[in-house]
């Protein structure tokens, strides 16, 4: 398996466990989950050999999907605490 799939399948699988906390009513940790697996999938486009034309605003993408999901993920170990 190349490291393409792999940020597939990693990013289908957080978005997967999203989709469960969702069904479970747990918001904040859908949107978590939602925007890591996002991450992971805007990051696999970025290695993709026919998206080199969109690879400026894919990493920005990338990028801002990485800065939201912190800010949930501290918002979701705050709320531990």
């Amino acid at each position: 398996m190349n490291s393409i799939v792999r940020q597939y399948l990693f990013g289908a699988i957080i978005i997967a466990v999203g989709i469960y906390r969702l069904y479970t009513g747990i918001m904040v940790d859908f949107v978590l989950y939602l925007t890591a697996g996002a991450a992971f999938i805007f990051n696999g486009l970025t290695l993709e050999p026919r998206f080199i034309a969109y690879k400026k605003p894919l990493v920005i993408i990338t990028w801002v999907l990485i800065v939201t999901a912190c800010i949930f993920f501290f918002l979701v170990v705050g709320r531990m605490f």
